[in-house]
């Protein structure tokens, strides 16, 4: 059977029609926000700050639900198999999204697959130390590990988290050997950072900037291409010699594979309004996370450009999958 260009062309105008009616009707239920780490963390806080406005706009609510396990890969998992309706949408920092390819070996997603609708904030890392410890800037941390070699120690949340990540790049790009002590999370690590049982950290500035600002660690660092504005008196990593150091943790929100573009256009467009409110602003830069907003197409570059970065160091830091 012949199918006439005419033909083809009603069918798909009618596709677009009825896809587009579809994205205007939406949401006709609830609005699942999977978050896949527990409760608490700032990955957990930002969309909880958005959700009223959220459902003020969309008319349903809005609910913020945490699945945790796998170091975020469950949750992930869960949000990729959901409908692809808009009303289960992925919300998640970096592990799932851009590590997880090269750490699991047996991944039962494709992070590749998920459909970018924004980023909602950025945080960078800060080279936090010790208070303790004879290092004053940078330079001379550097210095101290050469000497050394093999006997600072590095605390992370844990095996290819971020902070992890960060301290492999680190020693690649210093040429230093440090001792890698992995923590189930941020806050027993910043706890022994603070006691003195390691030496050094990369963390997001959100959760160092309180113990920072109490002169329970130091801060020599900033992992961005320019001084915080919360936080100006740390020098980047361009000044204190590390040229093109930079490393931050995110959190961007992605729609299961499958979602109509004109759904997730929308959600995006909404978004990124509650993200320029200023109220959400202003809580959102309390936590140290800067609001994003960006178009799904930059997401996508982003996300993209991430999952490279972060296998070129672990390939060369050796860090083998699960």
């Amino acid at each position: 059977m012949t199918i006439s260009i005419k033909t083809l062309a009603a069918g798909l105008a009618l596709a677009v029609l009825t896809t587009s009616a579809a994205a205007q009707s939406w949401p006709t239920k609830p609005v699942k926000l999977i978050v896949p780490f527990p409760a608490g963390g700032t990955t957990d806080a930002l969309p909880r700050i958005m959700a009223e406005k959220l459902q003020a706009k969309w008319g349903q609510p809005v609910v913020v639900e945490n699945r945790v396990g796998a170091g975020g890969n469950s949750g992930a998992d869960f949000a990729f198999r959901a409908e692809p309706d808009g009303h289960t949408l992925l919300v998640s920092a970096p592990g799932p999204l851009v590590v997880a390819p090269s750490l699991v070996r047996k991944l039962t997603f494709d992070p590749q697959k998920f459909i970018p609708v924004t980023m909602l904030a950025t945080m960078p890392n800060l080279l936090v130390t010790r208070p303790t410890l004879t290092a004053a800037n940078a330079q001379e941390l550097v210095a101290l590990a050469k000497k050394e070699a093999g006997k600072l120690s590095f605390g992370s949340q844990g095996v290819g988290t971020t902070s992890h990540l960060t301290a492999a790049m680190f020693q690649q790009m210093t040429g230093t050997d440090l001792v890698h002590v992995p923590y189930k999370g941020t806050a027993p690590a910043l706890t022994d950072l603070m006691g003195g049982q390691i030496d050094i950290m990369f963390d997001n500035v959100t959760s160092s900037t309180q113990p920072y600002k109490a002169g329970r660690i130091r801060a020599l660092a900033v992992a961005a291409p320019k001084r915080l504005a919360t936080l100006p008196e740390i020098p980047t990593a361009d000044e204190v010699g590390l040229k093109g150091f930079y490393s931050s943790t995110f959190v961007a929100m992605v729609a299961p594979p499958g979602t109509p573009a004109a759904l997730t256009a929308r959600i995006q467009k909404d978004v990124a309004e509650v993200l320029r409110m200023p109220d959400v602003r202003s809580k959102f830069l309390e936590l140290g996370a800067e609001p994003v907003g960006d178009s799904q197409a930059e997401l996508g570059r982003f996300l993209a450009n991430e999952t490279t970065r972060w296998r070129d160091v672990i390939q060369k830091a050796n860090v083998q999958p699960e």
